[in-house]
């Protein structure tokens, strides 16, 4: 793998389809699936073949381009074509609420189409692909930005996967972590499993060891005792949404990372671009947190594994107060405990 390219890409457009990595069957098989019908693209975002923030919005912009193949016939289009794409589009934004990215691409998708010529589904594409250029730029930038605050010698533990995966490309976290291998700084990489999906042990163990970059498993509840024995000066995560306020709401156990952290005197650092930050949610109290089915908890590979009769809770992300934040990376910089009048000022910047 070269510095500027990825050794795989999650989604990928191509003969008028959309294909998508099953990151279900990681990391013991690489199947990519098809899509041509938008509906099955949202069954595939609900269903976790893609997931992260960043790559749903990217998945769902390409959804609406075949939404416009589907019902503009190529320029036979239907009176009423534009509201059965309205309504595939109503569907791709109920498959995952509580990632922000989704709806920003959407909304971006549906801007264009309003003012769009005579070939919609060709102006649709180059938004989509558009949307999925810029978040690999963006997480490019960021992971300049990330590494240049960590020192040489110094350990990283991730949580989850925030990487090309979960992305258009290169990763948030990841993309950090890759540049800062890449700089000579990163000593140990350490990530969490992360249950109950096993994003870390599957995903994450995947993507960096496929690069290239040694990677250390640890159980989600051994964090805080990696903490304590110095094992760590940093903590690393991405990021599905951030409140105006700065408050973070990624996958769950990222709240706990963050409390411990503040207790052992370690540095918390989010990563995520611009499209994550919510202006218009004003904290993480007022976000929907999704809920899954608790056999997701109660089982693993499919077998069950707790006592029969057992009951289990089983949300998908937690939310972090900005004050437990130490920085927030964006490919528009970085700041240092984000508050509501930074996050502003960081639109400012790109504008």
């Amino acid at each position: 793998m070269t510095e500027n390219q990825d050794s795989f890409q999650a989604i990928e457009w191509a003969d008028s389809r959309l294909h998508l990595l099953d990151q279900r069957r990681l990391p013991h098989e690489e199947v990519y699936l098809s899509y041509h019908d938008p509906v099955a693209v949202a069954a595939a975002i609900r269903d976790m073949v893609v997931r992260g923030a960043p790559a749903i919005g990217v998945t769902a912009a390409y959804a609406v381009v075949l939404s416009a193949q589907r019902h503009h016939h190529h320029g036979q289009a239907a009176d009423n074509w534009r509201e059965q794409l309205d309504a595939d589009v109503a569907v791709l934004a109920a498959a995952r609420p509580t990632a922000v990215n989704l709806v920003w691409a959407l909304q971006r998708m549906q801007a264009r189409l309003a003012r769009a010529g005579s070939d919609p589904v060709a102006e649709l594409l180059d938004e989509a692909r558009a949307i999925h250029k810029e978040d690999i730029a963006a997480n490019r930038r960021m992971g300049e930005y990330g590494a240049a605050l960590i020192e040489k010698g110094q350990s990283v533990l991730t949580h989850c996967n925030a990487g090309a995966l979960a992305t258009g490309g290169y990763g948030t976290a990841l993309g950090v972590i890759r540049s800062a291998y890449a700089a000579g700084k990163l000593q140990q990489v350490y990530a969490g499993e992360t249950r109950p999906w096993l994003q870390g042990a599957r995903l994450t163990a995947w993507e960096l060891l496929r690069d290239g970059i040694p990677v250390t498993l640890i159980a989600d509840s051994a964090a805080a005792f990696l903490m304590r024995g110095g094992h760590v000066q940093w903590v690393i995560t991405g990021a599905d949404r951030v409140a105006s306020n700065g408050d973070v709401i990624n996958k769950i156990g990222t709240y706990q990372l963050a409390v411990a952290c503040r207790h052992h005197g370690i540095r918390m650092m989010v990563a995520a671009p611009l499209s994550t930050i919510d202006m218009d949610m004003p904290d993480g109290a007022s976000v929907v947190i999704e809920q899954r089915p608790g056999s997701e908890v109660l089982g693993m590979a499919g077998q069950q594994v707790a006592a029969s009769g057992a009951v289990a809770w089983n949300p998908v992300f937690d939310v972090t107060p900005a004050g437990l934040v130490d920085y927030l990376v964006t490919e528009a910089g970085v700041v240092a405990a984000p508050d509501r009048e930074q996050l502003t000022t960081l639109f400012d910047v790109r504008s």
